[in-house]
């Protein structure tokens, strides 16, 4: 069974930076599609970047600048990074996957889960 870890939230001023981090057990995570995922209280989840297990990416245009997404293949581990955070970023991040080769958009296109990660950003 596939499992993916966050880690990394927490509490940051604006303007700061964080790293986050996913783990997934598993042999084949380097031909997973791999997400971060976004969501505040009363408000839908939201894409915030994808990575394709060749590397092919896509961000949110609200994130574009400032987030970067990555993954080490040999570690089974995703990240992203986020500079210049912002009082609007504030959110429950998930890590999301799929055994799939192209690049996903909404979250019901992901059947990999993670519980989430608080970022909370004060201004």
């Amino acid at each position: 069974q596939v499992q993916l870890v966050e880690s990394g939230g927490g509490l940051v001023q604006a303007g700061g930076s964080l790293r986050l981090a996913c783990v997934v057990s598993g042999r084949t995570f380097s031909s997973y599609t791999m997400g971060w995922f976004r969501q505040a209280p009363g408000k839908q989840r939201e894409l915030v970047a994808a990575i394709t297990g060749g590397a092919r990416t896509n961000y949110a245009d609200s994130v574009k600048g400032r987030f970067t997404i990555s993954r080490d293949n040999a570690k089974n581990t995703l990240f992203l990074q986020m500079n210049s955070l912002k009082p609007e970023d504030t959110a429950t991040y998930y890590c999301a996957g799929r055994s799939s080769g192209s690049l996903y958009y909404t979250a019901r296109e992901y059947d990999l889960w993670g519980q989430g990660t608080q970022v909370t950003v004060s201004s």
